[in-house]
């Protein structure tokens, strides 16, 4: 058992004014299963990148065993995963990695395999087994999984909970829950470690909102009292000075002037540090605020039809023949393995050119927005961004600031977004959008708890027409209408 002790922990990107932490002081144990939480852009990979040496910084860390950081940087990807696997933990033999990747339910001739013939999640167990057989070493785990299928969520989550201790990044509540025996929370202006998995922090977190949420109306006034009561006292002070000025007794003026003045002073710093005490219970409220959607309504019933499809690749059929129908209120979830053609068959709705067998069917004049996965070609302005999409740049970012983008994010350009606040722009620009027909692949990849929370209370009150991937399984219980398996 060792501590990782954070002290005094301040820092800012040299292109940045403002401090992303500023004097942090927290511990944890290495043998600690943490879950790390918070919202997008507060941070969290930074602090991880500091834990590892990455970024200069003001403060002290102080650890007793060496950090590794997943996902670890794959160079020539062309070479045999087994290779891969030994340049990132040399002290392993061939047996260790075996029994990691079985316990992951992945086959032995994985290891023998092209690292870059490996799908994303293959590649992700590979190298998160791998890691964890380096001695003496504490795991940070970024997000692990955006690239996993549900099944392999849960596997990845078992295996998680096997193992000593870690640092994990995961907007996943299921997941989190599965794995994790401590919540280390990046709030509006601290950093809080708390025992107990997601959902009990989370029970506890809402407690306390719902607590200051009480309280805000009563401090709102006492704080508006307390600074009106200070400017009194400010005017009560000059008025008092100001009646040394023509007075024929100036020394037993001025030292009855001086003490009221000193009264005064204690007066104002009193109120001052009340208004300051009271101002800092609403510091770490996190609003979610109601978003609003108007979908198009369609004047007939059935807006998709799939019969027997199934995209190609290389004259393969993935998946076998499926066939399923979109109608009007309808949120049909299509849930398989990663690789089986699920993201294919959004994008041949959306009227990609894709190889397939079979036919889709829409219905005529159908509006569709689409929320893709892939956030690369997210560039340049906001403003630019949205009167490319001929949508309402007002709409648009008050959208966004309901999604807790700030006004300094709003002049950044969308390259130097974290990959979260990338996914918030292509929802929000889907929200600006009035469709018949909404078809996202995977929004919640990257999105902070919050946010999710956030949209699935839009999707159940403005019920929308979707046809959605995701594999986040609170998202899809809540909002599915209809699985579709492939």
């Amino acid at each position: 058992m060792s501590m990782v002790k954070v002290e005094g922990l301040t820092f800012s990107y040299p292109s940045s004014y403002d401090n992303i932490f500023e004097n942090v002081n927290l511990q944890f144990d290495t043998d600690w299963k943490l879950g790390f939480v918070g919202r997008n852009g507060r941070g969290k990979t930074t602090f991880l990148r500091l834990l590892t040496g990455e970024y200069a910084y003001q403060g002290r860390i102080t650890a007793s065993a060496a950090f590794s950081y997943f996902p670890y940087p794959v160079s020539r990807p062309e070479r045999m995963t087994l290779e891969v696997l030994q340049e990132s933990c040399p002290a392993a033999e061939d047996w260790e990695f075996l029994r990691e990747l079985n316990l992951l339910e992945m086959d032995a001739e994985t290891l023998y395999r092209p690292f870059d013939t490996l799908s994303n999640g293959e590649r992700a167990k590979a190298l998160l087994a791998a890691l964890f057989l380096n001695p003496g070493r504490f795991l940070l785990i970024d997000e692990p999984t955006n690239h996993l299928d549900a099944k392999a969520r849960q596997l990845v989550s078992a295996y998680l909970r096997r193992k000593r201790g870690f640092l994990l990044v995961s907007h996943d509540r299921q997941f989190l829950d599965g794995c994790v025996d401590h919540i280390l929370s990046l709030n509006r202006s601290d950093i809080e470690v708390r025992g107990g998995n997601f959902s009990a922090y989370m029970a506890d977190f809402q407690d306390r909102q719902r607590s200051e949420e009480a309280q805000k109306e009563r401090l709102q006034k006492d704080i508006k009292r307390l600074q009106q009561s200070a400017r009194r006292t400010a005017v009560w002070s000059d008025r008092v000075e100001a009646s040394k000025m023509g007075a024929a007794d100036k020394g037993y003026v001025g030292h009855k002037a001086a003490k009221m003045m000193k009264r005064s002073k204690a007066i104002a710093d009193r109120q001052q540090r009340a208004i300051a005490e009271k101002s800092g219970l609403l510091k770490n409220q996190e609003s979610v605020q109601r978003l609003k959607l108007f979908p198009l309504s369609y004047h007939a019933d059935l807006l998709v039809s799939f019969e027997a499809v199934s995209p190609q690749y290389d004259g393969a059929a993935v998946p076998p023949p499926v066939s399923f129908t979109v109608r009007q209120g309808e949120r049909v979830d299509l849930d398989g393995r990663n690789g089986c053609g699920k993201s294919s068959l959004l994008k041949l709705l959306t009227g990609a050119d894709i190889r397939h067998s079979g036919s889709v069917t829409t219905a005529s004049g159908l509006v569709i927005s689409h929320v893709p996965q892939d956030t690369a070609h997210l560039q340049g302005a906001l403003a630019d961004y949205a009167a490319a999409c001929q949508i309402d740049e007002s709409l648009f970012k008050a959208i966004l600031q309901k999604m807790d983008f700030t006004k300094v994010q709003f002049e950044k350009p969308l390259e130097s977004c974290s990959d979260g606040q990338k996914k918030k722009v292509l929802i929000a620009r889907s929200l600006c959008e009035r469709a018949h027909l909404y078809v996202w692949d995977e929004p919640l990849n990257f999105i902070d708890v919050y946010s999710r929370m956030q949209i699935e209370a839009l999707l159940l009150e403005f019920a929308p027409t979707m046809v959605f991937v995701e594999h986040d399984g609170v998202f899809r219980e809540r909002i599915a209408t209809k699985v579709v398996t492939l």
